[in-house]
C-alpha cells in the first residue's frame, strides 16, 4: 500500500515518512493527509496515562486551534473523556462521530467546542512503537465518514508516522546525551554569528581549542561541516 487508494490520489506516498528528519516534516505530512482525505485537523499524541489532566501535555504534533486545545484543559475535559477511555481499552481504529460521543457523555460543552471549530468526525487509530510506548494518531473534521477502505489506509499511515517521530525523538535524546557542555557553547556563539576566534576569547579557550570542539560537534551530529552542525542543533532544539 505505498500508493493510498483513491481517496488520496493527489496526496500521500507511505515512501515519503522514512525520509521525513523532523517533527515539522512530519507536521507537513500529516496536514497533508488530513487535507486529502477531506479533513481539517491532525493530532500524534502519547496515550494520556490515568492520572493525567491535561491534553497538551501528551500533544507531539497536531494542528488543532491552539484556542480549542486550551479550552479543552481549561475544561478539564481529558478527565472524563470516554473517547480516551476507549482508546485505553482498545487497539482497534474508530470512527470518530461528535453526536455519538456527546450522547455517550452527556457533555454539552465539548459539542459546542468542537461544532465551532467544525471538528466534528473523523477517525481515532491506536499505534504502538518498537519499545511498547502506546499513542494515538487523530484525524478529524468536516469531511465526509471514512469508509473502511479509508479507516485502513489511515490505520496504516499512522503507524508508520508514529513509528517515524519515535525515530525522531530517540535520535534527539542520544544527540543530546552525545555533545559536552563545551561543544554546546561552541556551537550557540557559532550560531550568533562569532568566529573560532572571537569564540576563543569569550570562553577563554584558544582558537585551536574551539575549533576541536566544533569539528566533534560537527562530527557528533552527522553533518559535515559547521554550518550545517548549527542548523541541525538549532533544529533539534539542542541550542536557541
Amino acid at each position: 500500500m505505498e500508493n493510498l487508494g483513491a481517496s488520496a490520489a493527489e496526496g500521500v506516498d507511505i515512501t515519503e515518512i522514512p525520509a521525513l528528519k523532523t517533527q515539522f516534516d512530519v507536521f507537513r505530512f500529516m496536514k497533508r493527509l488530513a487535507e486529502t482525505y477531506r479533513q481539517r485537523a491532525f493530532m500524534v499524541m502519547n496515550l494520556p496515562a490515568a492520572t493525567a489532566t491535561e491534553l497538551a501535555g501528551n500533544t507531539i504534533i497536531t494542528n488543532w486551534p491552539a484556542e480549542l486545545l486550551t479550552a479543552f484543559d481549561q475544561a478539564k475535559m481529558l478527565t472524563n473523556s470516554t473517547l480516551v477511555r476507549k482508546l485505553r481499552r482498545t487497539s482497534v481504529p474508530f470512527a470518530y462521530d461528535l453526536e455519538q460521543v456527546v450522547k455517550a457523555s452527556g457533555n454539552a460543552v465539548a459539542k459546542n467546542m468542537f461544532e465551532r471549530f467544525n471538528l466534528v468526525r473523523g477517525g481515532y487509530f491506536p499505534v504502538s512503537d518498537i519499545a511498547g510506548h502506546r499513542g494515538v494518531v487523530s484525524i478529524i473534521g468536516d469531511g465526509p465518514a471514512f469508509s473502511r477502505q479509508q479507516m485502513m489506509e489511515l490505520m496504516y499511515v499512522s503507524i508508520h508516522v508514529f513509528e517515524r517521530l519515535s525515530d525522531i525523538r530517540s535520535l534527539d535524546v542520544r544527540v543530546t546525551e552525545q555533545l559536552s557542555d563545551r561543544e554546546l557553547d561552541c556551537l550557540n556563539w557559532t550560531a550568533a554569528g562569532k568566529t573560532s576566534s572571537e569564540i576563543a576569547g569569550i570562553l577563554g579557550l584558544s582558537e585551536h581549542t574551539v575549533n576541536h570542539y566544533l569539528n566533534r560537534a560537527t562530527k557528533k551530529l552527522d553533518t559535515v561541516n559547521r554550518t550545517q552542525a548549527v542548523a541541525k542543533a538549532l533544529r533539534v532544539g539542542l541550542i536557541k
